[in-house]
């Protein structure tokens, strides 16, 4: 055999023959062949034959050499990636390297390319950077194996952060440094760094800063604000690092003039309103962008789906003034074609179509298309819902409103263990249908045991009785409480209940409710004066039928961890004549949620209640009393232990006057991944009491006073874990008075919070 490139002449290729596969195909090396059988090869052929074969990346070696008429290709196959392992990586997860290894084509099954390696060193290595950890070392190793494969080991030295040691502004005349400063979450350690991390560099954290920066100086007239260069500069020990900005303010612009052009299709007496910029006062850009959405969403609501609005800023460098022109171009109006559910396996269409507040052939409403997601999701039977709504092909004035929906499990069978150091050992089961046979209807039954208390219920609900969407409702249950368990006191109760309760909306957040209960109690005295004196006035078995009465309005964003919004809740209870026992019981509770920052929120939380006898029964039965207390109502105080007590054994007995609240700061722990929306930490102030406004010799004394109020100071912990709630307390009390019983830490497990 001779090798063709030492041949001056040419041949016809009768045969080609491939030498050296292993785990490639023959076929496979055909196809990237630029020469077939019956072609003629001379030298000027072989280079492209090699090349081409080269730059499929299979091989190492590629010879070209010929066999009588044969042309014989000799390869040596690159090894195939037997196995892939990542070590020492912590600040970035090994399943996110390894789909972005597989992403540049370093996967095990695939051939080794060296090059490729060593591009992903770079790509890690730069990846480290941009998170401040500029002393990481990445090390690869290749391992040959048997049957050319190769087994690749790459390890991460992370090291640790550089940290922010100073950021210089330079440039700025107007403002000080300080305020300047005040627009970077960046910047050098201080005391609670090591949860909000704003001295690790980041360039992504970086770029928002300076955004921020800009937007500073922009929402202050200064349009012609520049950011002239950004300098970051590193210690050589690798651990500090240096922030240099140089900035050009300029000077500020007022607005001269404000105008609405283009055709808006709306009277024009309904857009200036929207416009927050006034003539003589600094121009905005976040007022101009608000002004421009609330125009663009208020065409929405008219039906213009597809308005356009821009502004165009006419600056006057001279006068420094701009004159600010809002574009409108509203286009045509349009209105909904049809209404389509998909994804709705289990569940029926009218379930979901009861809910929307789009309806077909009507004018389309960005407002409405948005209520009508939120009371989709506020169903409960949804992972998630989204609506797309795209224009209907060959007209110019329709659209469909397509709802894609992604169901839940329509039951719920649960099944618990937990404890609370007010009520022991929790043991709880339920099966609930909350859309029983796709319908939206709710059947539940349930049982809960404690040391203190056992429970068993059946429910059901109809949340649309009526096409309006009134709501109808039954309830049965039976309840056993040991007091002495719960609070100390020596009586307990046998609670049944039957009942039927009608809901009305109100408004979209809103709704009020009707209900009629038949309860039977058997009541047992036990030791406690307060119960004997009650029993020997009323006896121990009553029968009583209560009128109920509620109103709801949440406006939260979500029930779990909410952000933003606030529940109001007031409810009423009232015997009717002729029950054993006549009394009513008012309650009144406000929750309100506040974002202080993207991670903090503010929550003020306020309940009031109160309880009395009427006709014949001159108070409220002691047993359906309020108390306070414990890690629902005022920690740092054992649970139900507030307020009067019972001369004889010094048992708290609640009041029928409570007010009580709280104040409490939230923010997500500082750890990343799952626990990120699981776990809650707060920094809270507590505080409440409750009082006997009825004169009594069995009693200490309970007459209303605020000065009674206990309050207490702490932190929280609450995580939703995947086996039950936990929430944890650790509150110290203010103004602890003698005779009370406090209780520094506090916990629960298994329950709601």
């Amino acid at each position: 055999m001779a090798h063709l490139s030492a041949l001056a002449e040419v041949f016809q290729v009768s045969d080609i023959r491939v030498e050296g596969l292993q785990r490639i195909a023959p076929g496979t090396v055909f196809n990237y062949l630029p020469v077939q059988v019956g072609d003629t090869v001379g030298d000027d052929v072989t280079g492209g034959i090699i090349r081409s074969l080269y730059q499929t990346g299979f091989f190492d070696d590629v010879r070209v050499e010929r066999d009588g008429s044969v042309l014989v290709i000799w390869v040596r196959e690159r090894p195939a990636i037997a196995e892939i392992k990542i070590s020492g990586n912590k600040d970035i997860e090994t399943k996110a390297l390894d789909a972005a290894l597989a992403d540049i084509g370093l996967k095990e099954g695939r051939v080794f390319n060296r090059s490729v390696l060593d591009r992903i060193e770079q790509e890690l290595e730069r990846q480290y950077f941009a998170r401040g950890k500029y002393g990481v070392l990445v090390q690869s190793t290749v391992s040959p194996l048997e049957r050319n494969r190769v087994a690749i080991n790459i390890e991460v030295i992370e090291g640790l952060t550089a940290r922010i040691k100073q950021i210089n502004i330079i440039g700025n005349k107007d403002f000080e440094v300080d305020e300047l400063r005040r627009q970077f979450e960046l910047g050098p350690t201080r005391w609670n760094s090591f949860y909000a991390k704003n001295d690790q560099y980041s360039k992504q954290k970086l770029a928002g800063d300076l955004e921020s920066l800009r937007s500073f100086y922009l929402d202050r007239g200064y349009i012609k604000f520049d950011i002239k260069s950004t300098q970051v500069s590193i210690s050589p020990d690798k651990k500090e690092i240096y922030v240099t900005v140089t900035i050009e303010e300029g000077s500020p612009f007022r607005v001269s003039d404000i105008k609405l052009a283009g055709d808006p299709s709306v009277p024009v007496e309904q857009l200036f309103p929207l416009i927050q910029l006034k003539r003589g006062e600094f121009f905005s850009r976040k007022s101009t962008t608000e002004s421009a959405e609330r125009i663009s969403s208020l065409l929405g609501d008219e039906g213009y789906a597809f308005a356009n609005v821009n502004t165009v800023p006419e600056i006057n460098e001279e006068a420094r003034e701009v004159a600010v022109t809002f574009f409108v171009d509203a286009g045509k109006r349009v209105y909904v074609r049809r209404v389509n559910m998909k994804g709705n396996t289990r569940t029926r269409d009218e379930v979901l179509r009861r809910e929307m507040r789009q309806l077909e052939t009507a004018w389309f409403s960005t407002d409405l298309v948005r209520k009508s997601r939120e009371r989709l999701q506020r169903l409960g039977y949804f992972e998630d819902v989204s609506i797309e709504t795209p224009a209907v092909p060959g007209s110019a004035d329709q659209l469909d409103v397509d709802v894609t929906v992604k169901e839940k499990p329509a039951g719920n069978l649960a099944a618990g263990v937990g404890f609370s150091q007010s009520q022991g050992i929790l043991l709880n089961a339920s099966v609930t249908q909350n859309n029983f046979l796709g319908t939206g209807k709710r059947v539940s039954v349930a049982f809960n045991t404690s040391t203190a208390t056992r429970l068993y219920q059946l429910g059901y609900n109809n949340p649309y009785y009526t096409v309006d969407g009134i709501s109808r409702g039954f309830n049965l249950s039976y309840r056993e409480t040991d007091y002495d368990e719960l609070v100390g006191a020596d009586y307990s109760t046998d609670v049944g209940v039957a009942g039927m309760t009608f809901g009305l909306p109100i408004t979209d957040t809103s709704r009020a409710g009707l209900g009629f209960n038949y309860q039977y109690t058997d009541f047992t005295a036990g030791e406690s004066d307060l119960a004997q004196q009650f029993v020997q006035e009323n006896g121990n078995t009553f029968h009583d039928f209560a009128l109920l009465a509620d109103y709801t309005n949440d406006t939260r964003d979500t029930a779990i961890f909410p952000t933003r919004g606030s529940l109001r809740t007031a409810r009423a209870e009232l015997t009717v004549p002729g029950s054993d026992l006549q009394y009513y019981k008012l309650h009144y509770e406000e929750q309100i949620y506040i974002p202080l920052t993207s991670r903090f929120v503010f929550s003020m939380t306020g309940n009031l209640a109160y309880g009395d006898g009427y006709g014949d029964s001159d108070y409220l039965p002691f047993f359906e009393n309020f108390y306070a207390g414990g890690p629902r109502s005022v920690r740092g105080w054992k649970a139900n232990s507030l307020g009067p007590r019972e001369i004889s054994t010094d048992d708290p007995v609640g009041g029928n006057l409570k007010f009580s609240g709280s104040m409490e700061i939230f923010a997500p722990a500082p750890v990343g991944g799952q626990f990120e929306k699981t776990l809650r930490l707060g920094a809270f102030l507590d505080f409440g009491n409750v009082w006997s406004t009825y004169d009594s010799d069995l009693l200490t004394s309970g007459e209303f006073d605020l000065g009674d109020l206990r309050y207490a100071s702490g932190l929280s912990v609450t995580w939703l874990s995947p086996v039950g709630a936990l929430s944890v307390s650790l509150a110290f009390p203010l103004n602890e008075k003698e005779g009370d019983d406090t209780q520094l830490f506090q916990f629960g497990f298994g329950q709601t919070f």
